[in-house]
């Protein structure tokens, strides 16, 4: 379907693709989590999956930081690099240019997993802020990429240190002198809550610097909760103000988005974002379904996320179609809700996009973001008449018609029934007792364990290299990733739960 059509349209002339296509009113930043690439079945989701004509900006997550060098590197390096036989990320999803031109292929460093102590050492010392902004230049035009994406999650927080705030400003300053000459872009994801904006972002400094600020207005609520909430509100419920629940009184997108312009950030610069996802929960009681019903853990697992209380929009959508879900739009959030029996999730679906797009407009915001594509309806399983319906409705809503590519010239030569020709296949690497596959593997001696292993096959032996999650989190082999240690199967539960930072 979509994959085997662009495919074939990348084979096609670039400039061929580029015809007619004008530049878009609004941005569409698309993040794109690669580990989607181990999920089971209709789940996985491969770079030829991505369609860079419902995005103006396409991120891929995500690069780290290797602290011993402070220099940027591959997380992954069989997914990420085609050496020793690996399957070449980085440059498979820079080649998406040459499908639309006018698409933007940015490299994110951090996300959560990454944490945020060894970010904190190397803003703090100039000398290694040279080296990392360096090696990040270097890197970027090596593999043909268009922009850097920092995500410390985050500065000042989980390990950090106050002056975190400062160093981060600082270099922002700096990667962006560096960028400039290069013709790079330089982009943020930043944190939603009052409290991280307070502690970790100098705005004024940011704003001067930074293309653009993908805010990341959701994960408002979810299992770290003791109660139900939705991940993503417009705006606050009268729930939110009463008694008992100040902590919450600033938990809504209105307000986030409405803190970073009294900050200082230009509107323009705003890509605000959209969960493709829902949070989920375990009623306490099943009647009682409402917000801040009370819950006793994460709604179970979905088949292709595979991390308890979370749950992409592709597999929810299918449950709904299953039938017995009561669906629930809160008039005060702006915000739809679905529960059945214990299970409680709150997600967005077309009607509070297209609420979540109008305000875009009416606050004159630069764009939209998502996180992240691979959760969308990717393969239109849910009879919405389309793939990526989410995505779909947000293109449109702010930018209109959606760019066709331009087909490419008939096929000559070689003739239809003639295979291709292939290179040989690469050598089978044995298994050893901590490398099983190629790419992440888990602690092969401990379960619940932080530990895992990031191993390439070079023709002969293994090359290992050994990584450990964030505070709080364990590598769960079935998800192929760091997730909270009380939403991983292989952890007790009860031992091992925490809240988030």
């Amino acid at each position: 379907m979509l994959r085997a059509v662009l495919l074939a349209t990348l084979a096609a002339a670039a400039a061929a693709a580029g015809d007619g296509v004008t530049s878009p009113r609004y941005m569409a930043t698309c993040y794109y989590g690669t580990w989607a690439v181990y999920r089971p079945g209709l789940g996985k989701f491969d770079i030829e999956d991505f369609n860079p004509y419902l995005c103006t900006h396409g991120i891929y997550g995500f690069a780290g930081l290797d602290p011993n060098t402070n220099q940027i590197k591959s997380l992954d390096p069989w997914n990420d690099l085609y050496d020793n036989y690996g399957k070449g990320g980085f440059i498979r999803f820079t080649n998406l240019k040459k499908l639309n031109p006018n698409f933007k292929a940015i490299l994110a460093i951090g996300g959560w997993n990454e944490g945020s102590e060894k970010y904190s050492s190397m803003a703090a010392d100039a000398s290694k802020r040279a080296t990392f902004i360096q090696s990040c230049v270097q890197f970027l035009k090596t593999y043909n990429f268009d922009g850097l994406d920092m995500d410390w999650e985050y500065p000042a927080e989980r390990g950090g240190q106050p002056i975190d705030k400062t160093d981060y400003a600082l270099l922002i300053k700096e990667l962006k002198t560096a960028f400039e000459p290069e013709g790079l872009l330089l982009s943020a994801a930043v944190g939603p809550g009052k409290t991280t904006i307070d502690e970790s972002y100098d705005l004024d400094i940011m704003a001067q610097y930074l293309d653009i600020f993908n805010v990341m207005a959701y994960d408002y609520h979810g299992a770290f909760d003791p109660f139900t909430g939705h991940v993503a509100p417009l705006y606050l419920s009268p729930q939110d103000l009463e008694p008992g629940h100040e902590a919450y009184q600033y938990f809504s997108v209105n307000f986030t988005v409405n803190y970073y312009i009294e900050g200082g950030v230009p509107p323009h610069k705003i890509a605000m974002g959209i969960p493709l996802y829902g949070r989920g929960f375990t009623l306490a009681d099943r009647n009682q379904h409402g917000l801040y019903a009370p819950m006793s853990g994460g709604m179970p697992a979905c088949p292709y996320t595979r991390t308890a209380g979370v749950c992409g929009f592709n597999e929810i959508c299918v449950y709904l179609d299953e039938g017995g879900w009561t669906s629930v739009r809160d008039p005060d959030q702006k915000a739809i809700y679905s529960y059945k029996d214990l299970l409680w999730v709150g997600y967005d679906d077309l009607e509070s996009i297209n609420l979540k797009t109008q305000y875009i407009k009416d606050m004159d915001l630069g764009g939209s973001m998502v996180w992240s594509v691979e959760t969308d309806d990717f393969r239109g399983l849910c009879g919405f008449g389309t793939t990526n319906p989410l995505m779909n409705a947000i293109w449109t809503s702010l930018n209109g018609d959606i760019p066709q590519p331009t087909p490419g010239p008939e096929p000559t030569g070689q003739p239809t029934d003639t295979p291709a020709t292939t290179e040989p296949p690469a050598p089978t690497a044995p298994p050893s007792h901590i490398c099983k596959n190629p790419g992440l593997n888990p602690d092969p001696d401990r379960t619940c364990s932080p530990v895992f292993y990031a191993c390439v096959w070079n023709g002969d032996h293994w090359e290992v290299t050994q990584e450990e999650c964030a505070n709080g989190t364990v590598f769960d082999a079935t998800a192929s990733t760091c997730i909270w240690s009380y939403e991983s199967d292989e952890c007790d539960t009860a031992g091992h739960r925490g809240l988030r930072a």
